[in-house]
């Protein structure tokens, strides 16, 4: 009887799973045991192949052989793991092998990953799927224990084959036909466009914004205070600051009684549980995390630490079968510092009170809701960063289980001299799941909304008496529309509906946005990488590149309701209600339409010329081999290091400004080194979300697209 192979993601996956299958036997790119093999791929070793592959005519850009749709997409192996595809094709075709089990993440992307690598190694072996939600050894047993036949996911995985084909065609016929329309490299996508098009709205409505000065008054009682207004209690604005002091002349010291008040209790639930979306706005809220480095923390947590669940879910809601899963976990944070207290009142209730806003099988779909695993938790063993995600999701996880938020809002009226004001204040009736934030979570954003607390007022009735000992005149300001921050741009990405006029449209939209909650951060960084929008502290601002690309592309391209309904189809072919040949022939047409469209050119809009590349002084200089393409030579231009094989479709390059929101200024040096070296360590860092100074590495990120990240910062103690 022959071995079952076992397929993981990532080495350090294959490492936990043979564990917990007693494979011990170490050998070149796999794990050996008396029943299984382990190996593993490094991310994706299979990608679609470049145009050139198909016909050499394609290598050089030209007009006129667009659009390019291959008859049928080839893959082809990715030249840096090579060695790995290697051994996996020659363990899967091996007579020892009997059968496969695809362990690779279990969502959509993870099914590609698997399937492509089955479909170059032309293996026609059975295969099972390991499905789980978190790498506890707990989890992994019982994943192994109820396997499903890897075809159940035969319609995942041609909905991740969609996705991966649409996006070469549309990005690799648009880029094209749009760099060479306007002889600027113009990189087009099927997601990122649409997003950097709500960027560049945002922009025009900040740029257009003209503030205007306006004023309020502002009366003090002996014991609270009340603004002025006109019709409507929030009609407060008063244009001429004549009237505005008229107002004060005529209620300065004299008295004046109460017309109304009025009492409201207000209740608020918790918050649901986190999925990768709102993880994400919250750590870029509170700690300034970008989206890419809250995921990269988040899947270390899962991955090595074992101590959350799989983290790229949209679902922010448990199974019915997580309770006794959630017990233990909560037992298990019962006994870590500082979380105690907080626990204790949940299991001291006997039965847990799993409401409707945890348990809802109706809302789970791949995944459930990001929360803490089972695993026994050492903070201390943590980064810092890894422990405020951690602390992040264990605080909802205990949030979830207690009671309302009520408040009293209190609005008391007053009359003098016939002028009205309204006064407002908020009354805690009991603090519910706020107790937690407010002991747990003493970040800055929890300080300054404590601070922001309404003012607390005198218990007064109807026609009691008052005096104002001062009135005062406000100057304001009317403020623009704020820019994007990354938090709010995953929002704006999520809720893509809210931007489509049509309301059947905007319903059908409910379900889908741009992107998806595991490639969202992505789409944020290709922004970045290619030079359409630009971070200034926590904003992202469109860069003058990203203002015109978004001017001379046709309204379908931009429009968030194109890409919605293709993700809301994505969906369809995943759940097996429409087929993969509807699907791509839409996005046939479409690209067909953009071909055309790209003749029309805009004479109006003219791109900054690129740099003559391959010349000049700083162009002749050659840093480095292509981490990318393996093929080209990395030069300097004005605002980048790129590869000399752009052109021909690679996709590396590294903005020369890229690093400047931490301090660092990118010298030819340092890109030399990290293209011999891949990373920089004890490089001095300044944290643009904290101004905190210390010591990091620098180092490209997995894609090898030029793009940097920082890790294993460490502050300086002097």
């Amino acid at each position: 009887m022959g071995k079952i192979l076992v397929i993981a993601e990532k080495p350090s996956v294959a490492r936990d799973i043979a564990r917990v299958l007693g494979c011990k036997q170490k050998q070149e790119g796999f794990i050996e045991g008396e029943a299984y093999i382990i190996s593993w791929a490094i991310g994706h070793l299979v990608t679609l192949a470049e145009p050139e592959d198909y016909d050499e005519k394609y290598k050089k850009w030209k007009r006129e052989v667009l659009p390019i749709f291959p008859e049928k997409m080839m893959l082809k192996a990715v030249k840096k793991t090579q060695p790995q595809l290697k051994i996996l094709k020659k363990l899967m075709n091996s007579s020892h092998v009997e059968s496969l089990i695809c362990a690779t993440d279990s969502g959509r992307e993870g099914e590609l990953i698997f399937r492509y690598i089955y479909e170059v190694a032309k293996c026609k072996k059975p295969f099972q799927r390991l499905w789980i939600s978190s790498m506890t050894d707990i989890a992994i047993k019982e994943g192994f224990a109820n396997l499903k036949d890897g075809r159940a996911y035969d319609n995942l995985y041609l909905s991740a084959k969609c996705r991966s084909e649409a996006d070469w065609l549309v990005g690799m016929n648009a880029t094209r036909a749009y760099t060479l329309q306007y002889n600027a490299l113009l990189s087009i996508g099927r997601v990122q466009t649409p997003t950097l098009a709500i960027m560049t709205q945002r922009q025009k409505e900040i740029d257009a914004f003209v503030p205007e000065d306006y004023y309020e008054v502002e009366a003090v009682y002996e014991n609270f205070k009340g603004i002025w207004f006109d019709k409507k209690q929030t009609d407060t604005k008063i244009k001429k600051i004549e009237q505005a002091q008229e107002i004060v002349k005529k209620v300065q010291g004299k008295r004046g009684e109460v017309f109304s008040v009025t009492q409201e209790e207000k209740k608020q639930s918790p918050p649901l549980l986190y999925d990768l979306t709102e993880l994400q706005r919250d750590c870029n809220k509170r700690f300034g995390f970008s989206a890419q480095k809250t995921l990269s923390i988040a899947q270390d947590l899962y991955e090595k630490r074992k101590l959350i669940t799989y983290p790229r879910t949209d679902s922010r809601y448990l199974s019915e079968d997580m309770k006794q899963k959630v017990k233990n976990t909560l037992r298990k944070l019962q006994n870590v510092e500082g979380y105690a207290p907080f626990v204790s009142p949940i299991l001291l209730q006997g039965e847990i009170p799993f409401s409707k806003r945890i348990i809802d099988n109706s809302k789970v779909t791949d995944h459930h809701a990001i929360i803490p695993t089972e695993a026994k938790i050492s903070l201390e063993s943590l980064t810092e960063e890894e422990r405020k995600v951690y602390h992040t999701i264990a605080i909802r996880l205990l949030a979830v289980f207690y009671a309302q938020y009520i408040y009293m809002v209190t609005n008391i009226v007053t009359v003098v001299e016939e002028q009205k004001f309204i006064s407002k204040g908020l009354t805690v009736l009991q603090e519910g799941w706020t107790a937690i934030y407010k002991a747990l979570d003493m970040t800055n954003t929890q300080k300054k909304n404590q601070q922001k607390q309404e003012q607390i007022l005198p218990d007064l009735k109807q026609r009691d008496m008052v005096v104002v000992k001062q009135a005062h005149v406000l100057k304001k300001k009317t403020k623009p529309p704020a820019y994007y921050t990354e938090s709010s741009l995953l929002s704006a990405m999520e809720n893509a509906g809210r931007f489509v006029e049509d309301e059947a449209l905007k319903e059908q939209m409910k379900e889908s946005g741009l992107g998806t909650p595991a490639t969202r951060a992505a789409i944020i960084e290709r922004l970045l990488a290619v030079g359409y929008i630009t971070r200034k502290a926590k904003n992202l601002i469109p860069t003058e590149k990203g203002m015109k690309l978004i001017e001379i592309v046709p309204e379908e391209l931009k429009s968030p309701q194109t890409t919605g309904k293709w993700e809301k189809g994505l969906s369809s072919i995943a759940k097996g209600k429409m087929s993969s040949e509807k699907f791509m022939g839409s996005i046939q047409r479409y690209v067909s339409f953009l071909i055309e469209a790209s003749d029309k050119k805009n004479e109006s809009i003219v791109f900054e010329e690129e740099p003559q590349r391959g010349r000049g002084k700083k162009a002749g200089s050659n840093l480095g081999k292509c981490p990318l393409c393996q093929k080209g030579s990395i030069l300097e231009n004005t605002k980048a290091y790129y590869c000399t094989h752009w052109k021909e479709g690679c996709r590396f390059t590294i903005w020369k400004n890229t690093l400047e929101p931490y301090g660092i200024a990118l010298k030819q040096s340092m890109v030399k080194k990290l293209l011999k070296e891949r990373k920089i360590k004890n490089i001095a860092v300044t944290l643009p979300q904290t101004g905190e100074k210390g010591k990091a590495t620098l180092l490209f990120n997995e894609e090898n697209t030029g793009k940097l990240e920082i890790m294993d910062f460490t502050r300086d103690c002097s």
